[in-house]
C-alpha cells in the first residue's frame, strides 16, 4: 500500500441495514487513518459491502469486480463484505483471485486486525466466523453520512426461513440489543443535532428485548418520545409478528411516522403457505385492516411481491393483483423469483420460464402504476410537511420526504429557502404516481 495516507473506495449493494454497515466500515477505517475516495482508481483499499437477497445484485458485484480486477496490479487490495462474502466464503478467493479480504456483516468488528493482516501481505484474509455474535451492533466508529437521518440496528438476522431467502444463512439466528441501548444511542443522535432515526432489522418487528422491559411497540414509542427527535421510522416488519400495539403506537405518538413497510409476497394463501411465510392472505388482510382502523392519522402502507414463485398458477398471480386493489398500497417493490443458494425452494422445480416471470413483474408494476396515480390524487390540496433532503436546481424545486416517506418537489413561491434537514410546510398542487409537486406554505 503507499506510503503516503491510506486511501480506501467503498460502494454498497442492497438494503439500508448494508448501508448502515458500510457506515460503521467507514468509520472504522477512517479511525485507522484511511481516508474515503470517491473512485476506485484513487484508492489503495476497494470494498464492496454485498447484497445477496437476489441473484441479479450478486451478479452485479462480481461485475464490478471484473471491470476493476486490472487495479490490483497497480498494487491496490479488494474486499468483499456483507452477505455475497458471508454466503460465499473463500469461493470467492476461486473466482476472484486478486479479492484480498472475504468478510461478513458479523465481523466488521475485527477490521482493524484484518487490515493489519492486509498491510502485512496477506492475501486471503476472512471474517467469516461468527454470524451469533451481538457485537455487530457496536458502533463506536460509525461514519453517519446524513447529518439530519440516522439508521439504528435493533435486532440481526432471521429465523423465519421463508422458503426463497438466503438472510438467514448470511445474517445469522436473530438476536436483539437492549432496549437501554437503543435508547442511548437515539438520545446520543438527537445531541449531535439527528431529527429522524429509522429503526432497521431484517424483521424488525420481531424484536425481543433481552432485558425483558421493552416490547417492540414500546420501544417505538421510547424513542420517539426522546427530545429532539421529530420523526421515527422502521424497516422491515413481517406480518406474523405484526401486532396491533404498533399499529396503536403510531396513532397515539406523533413523532412515529405514519407509514408501514409490510411484506405480503403473494396474494395466494397457497403461494404463500409454499413459500413458508406463516401467515395466510386473510390473517395479513386482518394486520391491513388495523392499519385503517387508526383514529388519528392515515396511515401510508408500503409492500413487497415476488412475480413468478415456483408453481404459481396464472390465477394465483391474479389473487396478487387482487390484493393490490384490495389493500391500495402507496408503493410496491416487485421482483421476479430468483433462486437462492441453501433455500428450501430449491427443491421446488423453477417450472416458471423467466419470460413468463418478467411479463407477470410488468403486469404487476402497471397495475400499481395505475393505482399510484389515483391514490396519490388525494393529496392535492393538502398541506404536508416535509424534511428537506436536497435541491433540484434544473427544475429550480427542493426535495422533500413526507412523513408517510413520500417524495414532494417543492418551489419556494417567493418564500426564504428552507435549509437541507429543515422541516418545511407544502401546499400540494400535483400529483403523480410516485411523487408529489407542491409549493412553500406561506
Amino acid at each position: 500500500m503507499s506510503s503516503q495516507q491510506k486511501t480506501f473506495y467503498i460502494e454498497t449493494f442492497g438494503c439500508q441495514m448494508n448501508f448502515h454497515d458500510s457506515e460503521k466500515v467507514v468509520g472504522t477505517l477512517i479511525s485507522e487513518g484511511y481516508a474515503q475516495v470517491e473512485r476506485e482508481e484513487e484508492a489503495d483499499l476497494i470494498l464492496y459491502n454485498t447484497c445477496s437477497i437476489r441473484d441479479k445484485a450478486e451478479q452485479k458485484v462480481f461485475h464490478r469486480l471484473n471491470d476493476f480486477k486490472k487495479l490490483h496490479k497497480e498494487g491496490k487490495r479488494f474486499a468483499v463484505l456483507g452477505c455475497v462474502a458471508q454466503q460465499e466464503g473463500e469461493k470467492i478467493f476461486e473466482r476472484a483471485p486478486y479479492v484480498s479480504l472475504v468478510a461478513g456483516s458479523a465481523s466488521y468488528r475485527n477490521l482493524p486486525e484484518m487490515l493489519v493482516q492486509i498491510g502485512a501481505g496477506a492475501t486471503r484474509v476472512t471474517g467469516l466466523d461468527d454470524r451469533e455474535t451481538d457485537q455487530t451492533f457496536a458502533t463506536e466508529f460509525t461514519a453517519r453520512t446524513n447529518p439530519h437521518r440516522g439508521y439504528i440496528t435493533i435486532i440481526e438476522g432471521c429465523d423465519k426461513f421463508c422458503a426463497y431467502c438466503v438472510v438467514p444463512y448470511t445474517r445469522g439466528k436473530e438476536r436483539s440489543r437492549t432496549s437501554e441501548s437503543v435508547l442511548n444511542e437515539a438520545r446520543c443522535m438527537a445531541d449531535a443535532g439527528f431529527t429522524e432515526i429509522q429503526l432497521l432489522g431484517q424483521n424488525v418487528n420481531s424484536y425481543r428485548d433481552p432485558a425483558g422491559k421493552k416490547s417492540f411497540a414500546e420501544l417505538l414509542a421510547a424513542v420517539g418520545e426522546v427530545p429532539g427527535i421529530r420523526r421515527v421510522r422502521f424497516t422491515t416488519s413481517h406480518p406474523r409478528d405484526f401486532t396491533k400495539d404498533i399499529v396503536d403506537a403510531i396513532d397515539a405518538v406523533p413523532t412515529l411516522c405514519d407509514h408501514v413497510h409490510l411484506p405480503v409476497q403473494s396474494g395466494s394463501s397457497r403461494v404463500l403457505e409454499s413459500m413458508f411465510r406463516e401467515y395466510s392472505r386473510e390473517q395479513y388482510l386482518e394486520r391491513i385492516a388495523w392499519m385503517k382502523s387508526t383514529r388519528n392519522r392515515e396511515l401510508s402502507i408500503t409492500t413487497d411481491v415476488i412475480a413468478g414463485f415456483p408453481s404459481e398458477t396464472e390465477a394465483e398471480f391474479s389473487e396478487s393483483l387482487s390484493l393490490l386493489d384490495e389493500v391500495g398500497y402507496d408503493g410496491v417493490f416487485a421482483f421476479k423469483y430468483s433462486p437462492r443458494p441453501n433455500t428450501p425452494a430449491l427443491q421446488y422445480a423453477d417450472s416458471i420460464p423467466e419470460e413468463e416471470k418478467s411479463r407477470r413483474l410488468q403486469v404487476l408494476l402497471e397495475h400499481q402504476r395505475e393505482l399510484q396515480r389515483l391514490s396519490y390524487r388525494r393529496h392535492v390540496g393538502q398541506i404536508l410537511e416535509v424534511m428537506v433532503e436536497g435541491k433540484n436546481p434544473a427544475k429550480g424545486q427542493l426535495v422533500g420526504r413526507t412523513s408517510q416517506n413520500k417524495t414532494l418537489n417543492f418551489v419556494l413561491n417567493g418564500q426564504p429557502e428552507p435549509g437541507i434537514g429543515e422541516y418545511s410546510c407544502v401546499l400540494v398542487t400535483q400529483a403523480f404516481p410516485n411523487s408529489l409537486l407542491g409549493e412553500l406554505a406561506v
